[in-house]
């Protein structure tokens, strides 16, 4: 007898463990830990999304602000670096052009130090904008990165709470009904740490990539403010020249 039972009860155990996969535990949850888990999937879902824009935005733009900088490595003039490189936009055109826009402004002055402290004023608030732009994304990185475990956290507490009120209501210890409700309970925290990992290490990435990005900028900057000084001291040396005739 005791023979045959050993092959029953193991039977009866194997369709119970097969039928806790993680869509039928995620279906037996809680209305909360099932919101929870939503949640959680959908920050997940936001954090590859971002991934892949900002890949393909930082990519595009360091690929276009090195070829522009190329462009402008040979030109001796802030209007020969415009037209090396045409109607484009861009970072370095921005820089170019308030470049030029101070030496309009500022032409019949002595003092080609306030032109460049001015000029330098301008392109300062260009690179803080651009920086600015480039980091749009990654606040949601962090907040998933730095919250998730905590919100899956929430929803193992509730789901935990909910299978001991029923284990109360049971009256039973059994391990086949307490199993279940706990395993369920655990996955809210299993997909907050899915989705909390991947957007931490994230983050880092593009912290580093932006820097990268930022680095060119700030090249791109000093390319603009050496054209501006080279035409300073080239005008003030035609008046020089004329000057002396």
């Amino acid at each position: 007898m005791s023979t045959t039972a050993k092959p029953d009860g193991a039977a009866a155990v194997a369709p119970a463990m097969k039928e806790l996969s993680p869509w039928v535990m995620f279906m037996s949850a809680d209305v909360i830990v099932k919101a929870v888990m939503i949640g959680l999937a959908f920050a997940s879902l936001m954090t590859w999304t971002v991934f892949i824009a900002k890949s393909i935005e930082l990519s595009v733009a360091s690929a276009k602000l090195r070829s522009a900088l190329k462009k402008i490595s040979e030109t001796r003039s802030l209007a020969e670096a415009q037209m090396a490189l045409g109607a484009k936009e861009g970072i370095l055109p921005s820089f170019l052009a308030a470049a030029l826009r101070e030496a309009r402004m500022s032409a019949g002055l002595s003092s080609d130090a306030g032109i460049k402290e001015r000029a330098a004023s301008s392109f300062s608030e260009i690179v803080r904008a651009e920086a600015r732009r480039i980091r749009i994304g990654m606040g949601v990185l962090a907040t998933i990165g730095s919250t998730s475990p905590f919100v899956g956290l929430f929803g193992t507490v509730w789901g935990i709470m909910n299978s001991f009120i029923g284990i109360s209501k049971s009256q039973t210890t059994n391990l086949a009904v307490v199993a279940p409700g706990i395993a369920e309970a655990l996955l809210a925290t299993a997909i907050g740490l899915v989705a909390a990992i991947p957007a931490v290490i994230i983050y880092n990435h593009f912290s580093r990539v932006t820097k990268g990005y930022l680095e060119l900028v700030s090249r791109a900057s000093g390319a603009a403010a050496r054209l501006l000084s080279r035409d300073l001291d080239r005008s003030h040396g035609s008046v020089h020249s004329r000057a002396a005739e």
